[in-house]
């Protein structure tokens, strides 16, 4: 008797829109009072939108707003959208 592989979950990068494992995006959720905040773990509650670990899509996230615009969020997505860039960084040089 064969046994069907896992499904390995896939999702979108709203910045450049590719298909991705879960495990190789970032996860921003937004709140219930319309913060925009990182989900390292990946299951806080609320809606959640995907951008790839590269810096060019956090870069164009930075200027196109996608992810507070398809969480229908108004919070700040700047000041997180730096402290993403800066883990992602510092998660290049480590590896």
């Amino acid at each position: 008797m064969s046994t069907k592989p896992k499904k390995i979950p896939q999702r979108m990068c709203v910045s450049c829109r590719t298909r991705r494992d879960k495990k190789d995006l970032i996860r921003v959720t937004a709140t219930e009072d319309g913060n925009l905040v990182y989900d390292p773990t990946g299951k806080l509650p609320g809606r959640g939108a995907y951008l790839c670990k590269n810096e060019e899509c956090i870069r164009t996230e930075i200027r196109a707003h996608r992810i507070a615009r398809g969480l229908k969020s108004g919070g700040d997505m700047d000041e997180l959208a730096k402290e993403i860039l800066a883990l992602c960084q510092q998660e290049q040089q480590t590896s």
